[in-house]
């Protein structure tokens, strides 16, 4: 299990447990239980490439302790 630091560049960041194998949509459903935003109204990104739902977290090389952005639609 690894935890991922999501950062939402307006001050607030959040800490969220997953594992690996999990997809980015499964990422999202836990970010907004932490958050309280519906999942299809965020986004997630590093740097310049935005993330895709269907892809696997380790697909993305996400580490444990790593951190990304997080964007609001």
């Amino acid at each position: 299990m690894i935890e991922v630091i999501c950062n939402d560049r307006l001050g607030g960041k959040v800490r969220v447990k997953c594992y690996p194998s999990d997809t980015i949509a499964n990422l999202k459903l836990l970010v907004g239980a932490h958050t309280g935003t519906r999942p299809d109204k965020i986004r997630l990104q590093k740097g310049y490439s935005i993330f895709k739902d269907h892809i696997l977290v380790e697909d993305y090389e996400i580490k444990d302790g790593m951190q990304i952005e997080m964007y609001y639609n």
